[in-house]
């Protein structure tokens, strides 16, 4: 019996809020001379459910190629200046590994920032494979990235366990259609959500993980 935890990444294993806002007021004022926004409206934002985010962040409709490439060459190097994991992971992460689990990373981000960042933060071993966004036809909330995890660890439906943690109805919504457990982590860059569970701390992570029910 296979034992499968996917992790969501930012807002989930990575507080990575500042970096973000930060590479994206550096785009608004280099290319569109905007004022700068806070953190707490650039994570709102990446969080709505419907949301157009060129349109939010720099007040076009269509994101610029120069706005990404200008983001994507900032952000390489801002990815890792604030970048904190959330208080527990590391022995969330610690425990999972020594109980046997196959541990993988779905993430919505640009897998070249991904692994960047889970390397600098001292992580990335923990993980079988890391998806990001580039290596999908389709991001999150299909449920490809999910599949091609699950595939890579030889999931068996009925047999072995899954669950996909995130922050994001996206995450939620990804994992109901790969037809694995969503759990919410309320830890992180959103404090309320629904999915199957609903764990407001790594530590309640766990206890849900290892309900007798469940594993």
């Amino acid at each position: 019996m296979k034992k499968i935890t996917l992790f969501d990444m930012d807002g989930t294993l990575i507080d990575s809020g500042l970096d973000i806002t930060l590479s994206i007021n550096h785009v608004r004022k280099v290319c569109y001379d905007l004022d700068p926004l806070s953190v707490q409206s650039v994570i709102d934002a990446i969080n709505a459910p419907v949301r157009n985010l060129s349109e939010i962040f720099y007040g076009n409709p269509i994101y610029e190629e120069r706005a990404r490439e200008l983001f994507e060459c900032h952000y390489y190097d801002q990815c890792i200046q604030n970048a904190t994991l959330y208080k527990g992971i590391p022995d969330l992460l610690e425990n999972l590994s020594r109980n046997g689990f196959l541990m993988g990373v779905a993430t919505n981000a640009p897998s070249i920032f991904a692994k960047r960042m889970l390397e600098y933060l001292e992580i990335d071993s923990f993980f079988k494979l890391i998806i990001g966004a580039d290596n999908v036809d389709t991001p999150k909330p299909h449920p490809q990235m999910l599949h091609r995890h699950l595939e890579h660890d030889d999931y068996r439906s009925g047999t072995d366990y899954a669950w996909m943690i995130g922050d994001n109805t996206k995450d939620m919504e990804a994992a109901q259609r790969a037809g694995i457990t969503g759990i919410f982590a309320g830890w992180g860059f959103s404090a309320q959500g629904e999915g199957d569970y609903f764990a407001s701390s790594p530590d309640s992570l766990l206890d849900i993980i290892y309900q007798k029910d469940n594993v």
